[in-house]
């Protein structure tokens, strides 16, 4: 099982798990994983590990049919830009790979930031840690165990 999963279980919060069949050439993870379990894309969220140029790392989570708006981010940071992190140190600081990541059990607490559309929901579907596994859990849980904070990131396509 996947570092994520193994926390929320030892932890005792509430989720659900669900594992679809990945397609290795789908190009875009998070919309894939909408299509396959049938939910409307701003409900499953991706996550994002960005970059500022001091070099602090931080987590943005965001509907996967969404953009980061890195200036509202960068804002966040107080900082004043941000850039997305290369993948290789990606994987490196989370401990997970490309079109896997969750923003729950990485190598490292990085400051996380949730997107504010995920309040409008009851829950929402995060990586699991893997490609082809999402974990369904409340939107005000996963920011508590992330030590996150809501903010306005995503920008429409």
């Amino acid at each position: 099982m996947t570092p994520a999963v193994h926390f929320l279980r030892k932890t005792g919060v509430s989720f659900s798990l669900l594992d679809y069949s990945h397609d290795s050439r789908a190009t875009s993870y998070g919309l894939e994983a909408a299509e396959k379990l049938n939910q409307p894309a701003h409900r499953v969220f991706k996550t994002l590990v960005v970059e500022s140029s001091d070099g602090q790392l931080a987590v943005a989570v965001i509907p996967v049919n969404q953009e980061l708006n890195l200036k509202a981010l960068a804002l966040s940071l107080d900082t004043k830009k941000v850039k997305m992190t290369n993948p290789e140190k990606v994987e490196r600081t989370t401990g997970y790979v490309l079109g896997g990541v969750s923003p729950i059990a990485q190598k490292r607490l990085l400051p996380t930031y949730v997107d504010d559309s995920a309040t409008q929901f009851e829950s929402i579907f995060i990586s699991a840690g893997k490609r082809g596994l999402e974990i369904e859990l409340s939107p005000s849980e996963l920011v508590r165990i992330t030590q996150g904070r809501y903010e306005p990131l995503g920008i429409s396509k």
